[in-house]
């Protein structure tokens, strides 16, 4: 009897243990599944104020860090530095308006009990629900349109620096490679997941950034420098129209603050984000004008005047990481809006959602094919699209929100405390639409498709090689330096159509 309890004493006993052991081994795995959650959720999935600024720096200077000199070139020292505080500040009181109208928007359909859970808000929806209808489509349209030729910018920017590594392969060749590379940006759901890519983003354009500065300075002024800048109207409205497109970054505001976890807190943060792009943009843009000078008017791209060097290399292989990112903030919106054109916003399964989002990418990675105009494609975007999208639009949807003496009352949001009055709020507005209107899309806009008119009679449509330099044959001598829009020396074009200025 006292062997059976004890037998049965020893089977409770080992019982227990196994038990007590699967209750550590479930414990523990619990405990791995939650730091693999968190470690997740650091990388992945973010929301905060910090999230939102890096985005917003990262997404404001891309490419467009590498054409600010050539634009320099055009405008002239004192012009380039005063245009890109200019339309630094406007252009982030503009994303303050959007910010605010998007609050109005989101106020007034919870009050009416509207779920967001699984529907993100973007910039048309804002405008149909405040204003109506036809400000929807016309929202969508210069939206989609901004966003899609952004996208075909970053696809010729890639194309445009790798050719300063590997020269092997024509520009055009890269844009079919980096065109299959971009796609894969379909699987990343939303700006809640670009948390690390936006933190890496930064660092690169702060790398590239100083690295342009520094090694224009160590380089020093060429030979028989000179700065005559601004020299002609075209070339001055179009550096200008760049400007505004650089600071222009803000289409993707709404999807940006939709993903945090409290959109109310995104006010000021374009304008931080902006203070510190102006750490990057301007003392690059100054040390390399200061060190080539009129040279730049034939080298849009700064890579092409810099001595080839390991530090060099390092900036072009971040700069095209940098512009895969970007792509993806300029597609991301587009993704959004052709899903719930077909029914699949709502849908949870990544790959259904990647396999829906791909017709997107195909006209981009056309456009890019047909148009490699580095450089001269930004000012005419700028001029056409941003100045509309992101300045004007935002401007005059502010003061039509806001026209009625209730409205004002019942603002989710009140003016800011730097301004004294609604009234101060609308004439500041209204000094923006006026001054965009003229100057950026109308003497811009000439400017521009001047300026890119002259690259289609140049380089032509489908150019394999937009601005590169053809090699002599062996023994030939070398040819006349003569000078082309944009470009400089004997360079490699495609089929050219008839002269468009003439026909015009």
């Amino acid at each position: 009897m006292s062997s059976q309890n004890q037998t049965e004493e020893a089977l409770v006993t080992n019982l227990n243990e196994t038990d007590h052991e699967v209750g550590n081994t479930r414990e523990e795995e619990r405990e791995q599944d939650q730091s693999m959650f968190k470690f997740k959720s650091l990388l992945w999935h973010g929301g905060s104020v910090w999230d939102a600024w890096f985005s917003c720096a990262s997404n404001q200077v891309a490419q467009v860090l590498l054409t600010l000199p050539y634009s320099f070139a055009q405008l002239g020292m004192v012009s380039g530095i005063l245009l890109q505080i200019f339309y630094g500040l406007i252009g982030s009181w503009t994303a303050y308006l959007v910010s605010v109208l998007y609050i109005e928007y989101r106020t007034r359909k919870e009050k009416e009990n509207v779920s967001f859970k699984n529907h993100v808000i973007q910039w048309f929806e804002v405008l149909d629900g405040l204003l109506g209808p036809y400000w929807k489509a016309v929202g969508l349209a210069f939206n989609c349109t901004f966003l899609l030729f952004g996208s075909v910018i970053q696809l010729i920017a890639c194309a445009s620096n790798i050719y300063y590594i590997n020269d092997k392969l024509y520009k055009r060749t890269w844009t079919y490679i980096f065109g299959a590379c971009c796609a894969t940006t379909v699987f990343i759901p939303s700006f809640h997941n670009y948390r690390i890519w936006s933190f890496l983003g930064l660092g690169m354009t702060t790398y590239t950034a100083w690295y342009l500065a520094i090694a224009a300075i160590l380089h020093g002024q060429v030979e028989n420098v000179t700065h005559s800048g601004p020299t002609k109207l075209v070339l001055y409205f179009t550096g200008a129209t760049n400007i505004l497109y650089t600071f222009g970054g803000h289409a993707v505001t709404v999807e940006i603050m939709h993903a945090m976890w409290q959109p109310r807190k995104f006010k000021y943060i374009y304008l931080l984000a902006t203070l510190y792009v102006f750490t990057l943009t301007i003392p690059s843009a100054v040390a390399v004008y200061w060190a080539f000078g009129d040279q730049l008017l034939d080298h849009s791209n700064a890579f092409s005047l810099l001595p080839s060097s390991g530090f060099r290399d390092v900036a072009v292989i971040l700069m095209l990481i940098h512009q895969f990112i970007t792509f993806g903030f300029a597609c991301t919106p587009l993704y959004f809006v052709w899903e719930k054109v077909i029914g699949m916003h709502d849908t949870k399964s990544i790959c259904l959602r990647a396999l829906a989002r791909l017709p997107v990418v195909i006209p981009i990675w056309f456009l890019a094919i047909i148009f490699p105009f580095f450089g001269p494609i930004n000012s005419a975007v700028g001029s056409l699209l941003v100045s509309f999208t992101v300045y004007i639009i935002p401007a005059l949807a502010h003061m039509l929100t806001y026209r009625k003496p209730s409205a004002r009352q019942n603002a989710a949001e009140k003016p800011p405390f730097f301004m004294p009055s609604w009234t101060a709020t609308y004439v500041l507005n209204a000094f923006i639409v006026v001054w965009v209107l003229v100057v950026g899309f109308g003497l811009g806009g000439w400017a521009s498709m001047i300026n890119l008119l002259k690259q289609i009679d140049t380089f032509g449509l489908f150019a394999e090689c937009y601005q590169c330099p053809i090699p002599p044959p062996a023994g030939a001598p070398p040819p006349l330096a003569h000078s082309l829009p944009d470009g400089g020396g004997d360079l490699v074009g495609s089929w050219s159509p008839p002269n468009l200025l003439k026909i015009i």
